[in-house]
């Protein structure tokens, strides 16, 4: 490779990268607003007739819809990504986000409609999830194939600051709105962060626009090597995606239940909503330093440790953050927030990104990642609000729910050992043997 054609490389992948990092913090801002509407008001907007509890129940059983939806856009992007394309599939999913972010703040509520409010919320927030279940997979391996043989942890960590980037956007749209006279918001502030999505698309349109396909993708399409059913090929070996999967339950876990879950929990417990924000807010700008910190330690140390490390403080930081939260203290409350969302997970979350893309081959790069990392969404952070809530409305407490981001922490840290360690592998167009026992001494010829 020349100088000139090096030098063109490299800028196309910061080009990618940004592309990556925006696209999916705009993502992220549209389906994390709905998480903290829901927490604040959804449940009296849409399901007046339940209980507090209840309502607050079937607010997050709408934020779990989307969830579900997310593995199905999963495979759906996935397989289409794999056959046409990763580019044209991550426009379409921004263009799927966007515009039902948008028609979610034009919804009547239920005083209006009665209960096709709650169907037609329901409806979209499902089209929300089919979006988001194909943005992931095509913006991190996208950079992870530009990438090629440098350092992916370092490079694909700069994807994973869209959930946390998103989180800062979501929370501060929020927050200002929040500013507003109660009745205000209620009745239109909370609409104000949704409609703002129709702006955020066209900024992501634009970087979006300016990407070249992945130069592995090409690859496979001029050797006219595409696999016809990807899924099916991905399901011939199983035992990769259900550890992908696996590994990514705790991450999951844990940024549901100290985000979104937070938000109805912490208010519950005496906390304005500027003080629960603002915690949030200050949680996700730690996010921000440490998770391409961890992706780059994962380049040095490997994937595994990395993981591992941030899967063990998140199990044993569990009880202590519920229980500063728990103080009634604002100063405890982000101290909690910080720690567990912004240091523990986001240690665990900042190196998940290149293990999944090099836990498969590019032929089904897309279908596998996507899924394997979808389905732990939907396992991780889609019912954990509503089983958090419905522990809570059951107990009283806080230690059931503390015990809840334990157990998925431990989940990830007992699979991360069964997963063999990928970040010196060639990172090429077979699948890899992910799945298999690691091994240290393992050659970067190693066929794969």
């Amino acid at each position: 490779m020349t100088a000139v054609s090096e030098a063109q490389d490299n800028r196309q992948l910061r080009r990618v990268a940004l592309s990556g990092l925006i696209g999916t913090a705009v993502e992220f801002y549209d389906f994390l607003v709905y998480g903290t509407v829901a927490a604040l008001v959804f449940g009296d907007l849409f399901f007046p007739a339940a209980s507090p509890a209840a309502g607050t129940v079937a607010a997050f059983g709408t934020f779990a819809a989307g969830y579900v939806a997310r593995p199905l856009g999963g495979l759906v992007f996935g397989h289409f990504g794999d056959r046409l394309g990763r580019k044209s599939m991550m426009l379409t999913t921004m263009v799927l986000m966007g515009v039902g972010s948008f028609l979610i703040g034009l919804l009547p509520t239920y005083d209006a409609i009665g209960v096709w409010a709650p169907v037609l919320l329901v409806l979209l927030r499902v089209v929300q999830g089919i979006a988001i279940g194909g943005e992931w997979g095509g913006a991190t391996l996208m950079v992870a194939e530009h990438a090629g043989s440098r350092p992916r942890g370092r490079w694909t960590s700069l994807t994973q600051l869209g959930a946390p980037l998103g989180t800062v956007l979501s929370t501060a749209v929020v927050t200002l709105v929040g500013t507003l006279p109660d009745d205000q918001f209620r009745t239109w502030g909370w609409r104000v962060p949704f409609l703002l999505s129709l702006v955020l698309l066209g900024a992501g349109l634009y970087v979006r626009l300016k990407v070249t396909e992945s130069p592995l993708f090409r690859a496979v399409k001029e050797q006219r090597t595409a696999a016809r059913l990807p899924l099916l090929d991905v399901l011939r070996r199983p035992r990769a995606v259900l550890l992908a999967a696996c590994v990514g339950i705790g991450p999951f876990t844990a940024q549901s239940l100290l985000t979104s879950f937070m938000v109805s929990y912490a208010v519950g417990h005496g906390f304005s909503r500027t003080q629960v924000l603002t915690g949030v807010t200050l949680a996700s700008c730690t996010a921000l330093l440490v998770l391409p910190c961890a992706g780059a330690l994962s380049d040095r140390f490997g994937r595994r440790p990395v993981v591992l490390a941030g899967a063990v403080l998140s199990a044993a930081t569990a009880y202590p953050v519920f229980a500063l939260v728990d103080s009634g203290s604002p100063g405890l409350l982000i101290l909690a927030l910080v720690l567990g969302h912004g240091v523990a997970q986001s240690t665990m979350y900042g190196p998940l990104g290149a293990l999944l893309t090099e836990m498969f081959g590019t032929r089904v790069r897309y279908t596998g990642a996507s899924l394997g990392y979808q389905t732990a969404t939907l396992l991780g952070a889609g019912f954990s609000p509503l089983i958090a809530g419905s522990l809570l409305a059951s107990y009283g407490g806080s230690g059931p729910v503390a015990l809840l981001l334990a157990a998925g922490a431990a989940v990830t840290a007992l699979t991360v050992w069964r997963v063999r360690e990928t970040s010196r592998d060639r990172f090429g167009t077979e699948q890899h043997n992910a799945d298999e026992p690691f091994q240290r001494k393992e050659s970067l010829n190693e066929s794969t």
